[in-house]
């Protein structure tokens, strides 16, 4: 099989046939836009990442999400940390044109309408990745069937489970709608594992799911990627079997229970991806052993996370590059010529985007903090595993340590879900801790509604990114790898990405590997006290710390990196050497030819994060 040439991707607006797009990646939440609500922590940042990298590398995909009309939920913190929440309304028909596409699929013993909005990923060189946006707030739809398409993670597990069933069983529908034949389905995690019943579905035809058989469903493996992203079990969505029925229908349900997807009873959304995908993966080096560990009658591979550089690398940072490497933007592989980068450059650079991020939080809390001061960020999803108050396991030597270094700043930032009644009380222990160090030098801020713009500033202006996880549940995180691109290095438990990109004193530091939490609290401050504070008194080792962080990790924590292997590992493994060149020239050629395009026409939906600033949000 080859892919299709330059002369099909393109069509002459610029924008792309659809027709001919081979990839269709589905994921629950993606994170298109700072104006948009459409994703509510790390999944959807690599959503997000995935398919601008896919865009600047004119790869055939397209992508499949719902609409989520009310958003995740807008944080709130009083005083003492206690989180309330708020909907994000925003209205898609205000910002993004429609699909014109309705379809229809039977749920709940009922036919329910779905129809799409489409935002456009546009690439570097101008290539477009189009993503349609479920919505089931249509007229012709039961009041509750309208609401489904409007919370991100939101609702009882029936909810979930309808909400779950129009990603997959409409998602498939829609691109059969828009005349889509992918040659893959990249299910990124559970949540879009009903894809692969409309898939045999659609290979039956007038044909009851009944007479489905071993062949159909291997049919419908050949065209399945799954990506499984977390070791915790909560992450693992599972519905009772009452439920799968109800939501179901009888055929659906007699079907997944005979190609063997229930586990323990129940439907559980991994499993069934698991049971009908020929390539699975976890998202860092452990994490694929891990998940093997957990799954061990599937072949699990790994592929390692990666970021887009373009969109966390800081504006001065990338005049800098641009300058110096202006190779970069399309390979990321020229991070490696940041050695030939002035030290003082490096430094400047910091200098500036550190100022930016603490001239926004004196305007955010009034509270002005020093930017001489050693500055520790640590801002992330709040769950009980990543354990947020580890640095305040022994308040005393923490206090002392920040007297003898000459103060310690520490920006806290991240939500907890509505319903995680333990990760709202580590928000609250955070601030307890900052109203006790305040008077001993160890200046703390909880920093309110952790967003795309919020980890942007932080990955770009603190001093050091800190990651407290319990081994071994970080599956991979991105926020490090975000901080090391520009120049920051980590110090972090030793899981997830951080143990292919941790080199002792190089790129950071590894906190001590135990199951002590004793020893680890013990670990971080005799990191901070005799490493990392001696270093960063020193401005020019500090600054070629920063350049081992881009020049090292740089390298290979991005998109395009993860991406290529994507295509040649996991969605198109039978194309050879010999033919992946020409592919490359022919997908090079597309994205030249998209660009001119689209130097005549007006600006997409996608392209302009102004314009939807001012129209999406009610």
């Amino acid at each position: 099989m080859s892919l299709p040439t330059s002369g099909t991707l393109v069509s002459e607006d610029g924008c792309p046939d659809l027709s001919a797009l081979r990839i269709a990646y589905f994921s629950m939440e993606i994170a298109l836009s700072p104006a948009l609500p459409t994703y509510s922590g790390g999944l959807g940042m690599l959503a997000g990442d995935t398919l601008r990298a896919a865009a600047d590398m004119a790869a055939p995909m397209l992508a499949v999400s719902l609409v989520h009309r009310r958003g995740y939920f807008r944080q709130h913190l009083d005083a003492v940390g206690q989180q309330t929440e708020s909907d994000v309304p925003w209205s898609p028909q205000n910002a993004l044109p429609s699909a014109h596409q309705v379809v229809n699929i039977t749920m709940q013993g009922r036919e329910i309408s779905i129809c799409a909005w489409r935002f456009d990923v546009v690439g570097d060189a101008g290539h477009i990745v189009p993503v349609f946006l479920l919505d089931t707030d249509l007229e012709s739809n039961t009041p509750f069937d309208r609401r489904l398409t409007d919370y991100l993670y939101g609702g009882d597990s029936y909810y979930r489970l309808c909400q779950e069933t129009v990603l997959g069983l409409g998602g498939v529908a829609l691109l059969q709608a828009l005349g889509v034949e992918p040659d893959v389905y990249h299910m990124n995690e559970g949540h879009a594992a009903l894809l692969t019943i409309g898939l045999l579905e659609a290979r039956m035809g007038s044909a009851s799911l009944d007479a489905a058989t071993e062949e159909d469903a291997a049919a419908v493996v050949q065209h399945c990627v799954f990506t499984t992203h977390t070791p915790v079990p909560a992450g693992h969505d599972q519905f009772g079997t009452d439920q799968m029925f109800a939501v179901l229908g009888s055929e659906r349900g007699n079907a997944i229970e005979r190609f063997g997807c229930l586990h323990n009873a129940m439907l559980n959304m991994t499993y069934l991806a698991l049971r009908f995908s020929r390539y699975v993966n976890g998202v860092a080096m452990m994490h694929g052993k891990v998940s093997q560990e957990m799954f061990p009658e599937y072949r699990i591979h790994s592929i390692t996370n990666g970021v887009h550089a373009a969109t966390w690398i800081s504006q001065p940072l990338q005049a800098v590059l641009d300058e110096e490497i202006p190779e970069w933007r399309r390979d990321n592989h020229y991070f490696r010529s940041i050695y030939g980068v002035p030290l003082s450059r490096i430094a400047d650079c910091h200098v500036k985007t550190k100022q930016r991020l603490l001239d926004e939080v004196a305007r955010r809390t009034g509270q002005q903090f020093n930017p001489r001061v050693l500055t520790l960020g640590f801002a992330r999803r709040v769950a009980t595993y990543k354990r947020a108050s580890l640095l305040f396991s022994d308040p005393k030597r923490l206090a002392k340590i920040a007297k003898k270094i000459g103060g310690l700043q520490i920006l806290f930032a991240g939500k907890a879900h509505p319903a995680d009644a333990a990760g709202k009380g580590l928000i609250r222990e955070v601030f307890a801790a900052a109203a006790s160090l305040e008077a001993a030098g160890v200046n703390i801020l909880y920093l309110e509604n952790y967003d795309w713009e919020l980890g942007a500033l932080l990955t770009q202006g603190v001093d050091v990114w800190v990651n407290t996880p319990r081994r071994p549940y970080e599956a991979s995180g991105t926020s490090g790898m975000k901080a090391a691109l520009n120049g920051v290095p980590s110090l972090s438990v030793l899981d997830g990405w951080w143990i292919e990109g941790c080199a002792e004193n190089v790129t950071g530091w590894a906190i001590a590997k135990t199951d002590d939490e004793e020893a680890e609290a013990a670990s971080v401050y005799d990191k901070l006290e005799n490493q990392i504070a001696p270093l960063y008194q020193r401005p020019h080792a500090w600054a070629r710390m920063q350049q081992h962080c881009i020049g090292v990790n740089g390298i290979f924590f991005n998109t395009h990196r993860m991406l290529g292997q994507y295509l040649s590992n996991a969605y198109f493994p039978q194309i050879s050497p010999e033919s992946a060149f020409p592919l490359a020239v022919d997908m090079l050629a597309s994205s030249i030819a998209s660009s001119i395009g689209n130097r005549s026409r007006k600006p997409s939906s996608g392209e302009s994060d102004t314009s939807l600033e001012e129209t999406a949000l009610a």
